[in-house]
């Protein structure tokens, strides 16, 4: 492998790293991601780290400050208004479009996410209920067939991921995926039509406490 295509590996490495410390709550909105110090954490040179940073900047879920620190981004109760609005769009139609769509390979797929999910829930592992709860609408979108809609998700998936994937009910969180589940396996168009915003909804109320909690302990 060329020095090119190895650093280019580092930087993608460096960046899943923390991008799921940012989802997963291991790094606070409006902390610093300091080169030097990424970089002795994870064995890797400042020019990973930096490529890395510029990465989730593009994604959304870090801020450049011009000759200061990057810094996780503060998001505010307007961005999860907006974020919220744009996506019961498309997940409504990505599960619409799965239920109608899906076979029984991708049936299974899901359905062993929220398996994945409620163990996980039901073992009080926030992180790995999280991730699978997140599997589960990746998996959605995929059976949903449709490149476009995946292109839009895409855009802000990361975004997405942090806003509404920190909810702290993980057994409810299980329940409603199972529910959803039941009717995509059913192909029943209109009950999801009313079951995705309702859940979506339950998403966004988290995140709107959570951030307000924080907006009350600074």
């Amino acid at each position: 492998m060329t020095e090119a295509g190895a650093g280019e590996l580092e930087s993608v490495r460096v960046a899943s790293v923390l991008r799921d410390d940012i989802i997963l709550g291991r790094r606070a909105p409006g902390s610093r991601l300091v080169e030097r110090d990424i970089a002795a954490e994870l064995d890797v040179s400042r020019l990973p780290v930096r490529e890395a940073i510029r990465a989730l900047v593009a994604e959304g879920i870090v801020v450049s400050r011009p000759r200061r620190w990057a810094v996780v981004r503060e998001f505010t109760h307007q961005d999860i208004q907006e974020f919220g609005e744009v996506r019961e769009a498309i997940e409504t139609l990505i599960f619409v479009f799965a239920a109608q769509r899906h076979d029984d390979e991708g049936l299974s797929r899901l359905r062993a996410a929220y398996e994945t999910e409620l163990l996980a829930a039901q073992a009080g592992d926030a992180e790995a209920a999280r991730i699978a709860a997140a599997h589960f609408h990746g998996i959605a979108a995929d059976l949903a067939g449709n490149s476009m809609l995946a292109e839009l998700i895409g855009v802000f998936v990361t975004r997405l991921r942090w806003l509404f994937g920190q909810h702290d009910d993980l057994l409810a969180m299980a329940e409603e995926h199972r529910v959803l589940l039941d009717a995509v396996a059913a192909r029943d168009v209109e009950a999801l039509r009313r079951l995705v915003p309702e859940h979506l909804a339950s998403g966004q109320a988290a995140a709107e406490a959570r951030l307000s909690n924080v907006a009350y302990a600074i």
